[in-house]
């Protein structure tokens, strides 16, 4: 009897364990509109349109900080909007209410609706997920709506339809940025890794956000809003964070290189002073040698003459 309670703790220990560390994805935000709000707030940060590069004011986009220029819809094109980086109707179109409804779905006047709305009505899960704050965006409004649900791809040629805005929208098919893409590639990752259930990308889309990934590693801003929006939505995006973690290994292994280098440098620049100081003192004008002591050396002559630590590295 007491070992079947051992094995039953330990069982239910490592499901814990497991479950611990699961991908769980948004829990705790249920409404699209109080996500909005919350990364208004993040985004007084670094107020700039995700797909342009323009900064924006008060929800409206400064045209002339990016060289943006609206196609048609200048009234849309004059505010900000929070763009899903993976369309919702991607997961959306997973649950059975977004094409056949469902009884609940039913307007004032007994007209059946279904899609994103009737979906939003009687999935809490749905809910959650268009609500998750790592796959939300600001962009410049017309560029949203223009952009619709289309999904990623590379466009032949460098066509630009707003201004100096470089993104790219033909044939259903959307080119962001090259600075962007890589957002956009760890954006993908993570909604598929969070919810695997609803969200399998094909080979095709697999292999180009593998490369954009690659292509456009994370930088500040991209490590820093994951951060703000961890601390809310309590929920890691282990993607983004493995790739924070190893930038910063990169940078600090860099700086302890450089370092070493600069080190180096003083080190010889005090030998050689000194030498000096002692010829100086003989009475010898003789410009001074400097011996190193390295392997693969055949050079006697110093290298670095100066007054100083501060001249040796000018």
């Amino acid at each position: 009897m007491i070992r079947f309670f051992c094995l039953t703790f330990v069982i239910m220990s490592f499901f814990s364990f497991n479950i611990s560390f699961a991908y769980d994805g948004n829990k705790i935000i249920e409404s699209f509109n109080k996500s909005k709000k919350i990364l208004r707030n993040i985004h007084k940060e670094n107020p700039v349109t995700f797909y342009c590069q323009c900064s924006y004011k008060k929800n409206i986009p400064e045209w002339k900080s990016c060289g943006f220029k609206p196609r048609k819809d200048k009234k849309r094109a004059s505010r900000i909007e929070w763009e899903h980086i993976l369309p919702a109707s991607h997961f959306g179109i997973k649950f059975n209410t977004w094409e056949n409804g469902h009884t609940s779905c039913k307007s004032s006047n007994g007209k059946k609706y279904k899609g994103r709305k009737c979906t939003e009505k009687v999935h809490k899960l749905y809910r959650k997920m268009q609500a998750d704050l790592y796959n939300l965006q600001p962009a410049i409004g017309e560029v949203n709506g223009l952009r619709s649900n289309y999904q990623i791809a590379i466009i032949r040629g460098e066509s630009r339809e707003f201004g100096k805005c470089d993104i790219e929208i033909q044939n259903k098919k959307v080119e962001p940025s090259e600075i962007i893409r890589g957002d956009i590639a760890r954006t993908y990752m993570y909604m598929e890794q969070n919810y695997p259930k609803y969200i399998i990308f094909n080979n095709s889309i697999k292999n180009l956000i593998n490369k954009w990934d690659n292509d456009d590693p994370v930088d500040d801003w991209e490590c820093l809003r994951a951060n703000k929006i961890y601390k809310i939505q309590r929920n890691l995006n282990h993607i983004i964070h493995e790739r924070c973690n190893k930038e910063k290994d990169v940078i600090n292994k860099k700086n302890k290189e450089s370092n070493k280098i600069v080190n180096k440098k003083i080190k010889i620049s005090k030998e050689v002073n000194s030498k000096k100081n002692k010829i100086q003192v003989n009475g010898s004008s003789e410009e001074p040698k400097l011996e190193l002591n390295e392997k693969n050396n055949n050079s006697k002559t110093g290298s670095y003459i100066g007054e100083g630590s501060s001249h040796a590295l000018k």
